[in-house]
């Protein structure tokens, strides 16, 4: 099987929390593969959904007031006034003009000898540059929180210990090359939430600032080749967030009913008929205006295109298409390999419905940068398909994608686990071309949450993987317990025939 190659580097994002919510305390630093394990309840999902949170709310500050982007568009009148002013020669003017013509990297404004000089105050608002370093507001976090979790009020986040609920502290603390860039705290009570920031980011310069060619995304391999340090908490994290929940299995079987309704209610009949609009989300309704919205004529990343491929044919055995439809939401199928009928997904197996969001995000919009959060990948999956989620998810990491998972599958962890023992293998020189892929120590991380609000690191070895004691615990209590009962049955046989006798 052909392997997707690596692709970039990431920064390292650590968050650490207290009382929020169920957990007590925890400092996570965000891996490539992160992967949030242990009992329900125990906060694994608040801590995913954070993270979505802090992504979309320092999201809008890192691409426009804090982006180190220009596109040509916006340089052609800044560079007529720049060539006036120097009095140009002929050759510089063609000079500039080739450059602003390649379409096939992107450059930055000192490639074309422009100096800080040379551009006036009006000259930098053309271009889109913003100096000052702008961030959001406790407010704009505050409503972020708030769409996200569902709730009026963030002090509902608190976690109650001894019938008081103590204040919340949220630390983000972004890394760059071994060395603290960025540490911002959050502090949550009853009284509102206060945002402070004891170190920034550096900007880049003006002559840094990078021109890029029409049509060319941000998140493609520009961020793998040019080593730019960007500003914001998303060019940390990833440059899109996306979030899988736990639900997605049943709105995928009836996203078409659930839109059709809530247009429904939406009408003035629909009001007075339902005063009260019950409310979802914000992970939840992304989620559902995605799919609603779904454009499949996106044309994907290879690598990315490449592991959609390779979900259909040896996880789904089939394909997932997209019909149109009268109603015109997208109306989503199913074809298995051995056969030419199509089903919808409502008539076809969990697994599938199951599966198909997945398939969708990476054809037309997960890429490279991005960050992939998803819940349980392992829900409705035969063991063997836990294990082969395992892969899928590797390769995502290796194409450049930051996944975040929460699990409850030790088929999925020992995966894992033979993974990063097959990197061993490849890095101390072994072929190991014939097995799907692998993972090296250093880019997963697995968090133990736990009953009692903690949340431990369960470090890789050799001899257990990445398994949690517990499901260890767990498995022999099951054997014990076999064990006994097995027992207990041969005792009652050798009874019965010594009485028959």
């Amino acid at each position: 099987m052909s392997e997707v190659k690596d692709t970039q580097e990431q920064s390292k994002v650590e968050i650490a929390v207290e009382n929020f919510g169920s957990i007590a305390k925890a400092n996570i630093d965000l891996r490539p593969l992160t992967v949030f394990v242990g009992p329900s309840n125990t906060g694994k999902t608040y801590f995913a959904t954070l993270v979505y949170a802090l992504h979309g709310t320092f999201n809008e500050f890192s691409g426009s007031a804090m982006g180190p982007f220009i596109y040509p568009e916006s340089i052609f009148d800044v560079l007529g006034k720049i060539i006036v002013d120097r009095k140009s020669t002929e050759k510089e003017i063609q000079e500039i003009l080739k450059k602003l013509e390649m379409d096939d990297r992107p450059f930055k404004l000192s490639d074309l000898n422009i100096k800080v000089s040379d551009l006036s105050k009006e000259m930098t608002q053309q271009l889109g540059i913003i100096t000052d370093n702008t961030e959001p507001t406790k407010e704009q976090l505050d409503g972020e929180l708030k769409n996200c979790f569902d709730m009026n009020s963030i002090s509902e986040l608190m976690r109650s210990v001894r019938n008081k609920r103590d204040e919340i502290t949220i630390i983000l603390n972004f890394i760059e090359n071994n060395q603290d860039s960025s540490f911002t705290r959050i502090t949550v009570s009853d009284s509102g939430i206060n945002l402070s920031r004891s170190r920034s980011l550096d900007t880049p310069s003006i002559e840094d600032r990078v021109i890029l060619p029409k049509g060319y995304s941000i998140s493609s391999e520009f961020v793998d080749n040019n080593r730019i340090t960007f500003t914001g908490f998303s060019m940390h994290l990833g440059t899109n967030r996306y979030y899988l929940p736990a639900a997605r299995s049943g709105i995928m079987q009836s996203h078409r009913v659930i839109a059709t309704s809530l247009v429904k209610r939406s009408t003035r009949v629909g009001l007075e008929r339902f005063p009260e609009v019950p409310t979802m989300s914000g992970v939840i309704a992304d989620f559902m205006e995605r799919i609603i919205l779904y454009d499949d004529e996106i044309v994907p990343k290879d690598n990315m295109a490449h592991i959609a491929k390779t979900l259909e044919n040896e996880v789904l055995f089939g394909q997932i298409l997209l019909k149109p439809s009268a109603s015109g939401y997208p109306d989503f199928r199913y074809i298995p390999h051995d056969s030419n009928e199509e089903f919808r997904l409502s008539q076809s197996s969990s697994m599938v419905s199951e599966l198909a969001p997945l398939v969708l995000y990476l054809r037309s919009l997960v890429k490279p940068g991005d960050t992939l959060i998803i819940e349980e990948p392992e829900a409705h999956l035969h063991p063997g398909a836990q294990a082969d989620m395992a892969v899928i998810l590797a390769r995502l990491v290796r194409a450049g994608v930051r996944v975040i998972i929460t699990t409850h599958s030790d088929w999925l962890l020992k995966e894992i686990g033979n993974l990063i023992r097959t990197g061993e293998l490849e890095k101390a020189g072994v072929d190991v071309s014939e097995l799907p892929t692998s993972l090296q120590a250093e880019q997963v991380g697995i968090w133990h949450f736990q009953k009692s609000g903690k949340v431990e690191e369960i470090a890789y070895n050799r001899i257990d993987g990445v398994e949690p004691l517990e499901y260890l615990d767990v498995a022999e209590d099951l054997y014990n317990r076999s064990a006994r009962l097995q027992n207990r049955l041969e005792e009652l046989k050798d009874k019965s025939k010594i009485e028959s006798e």
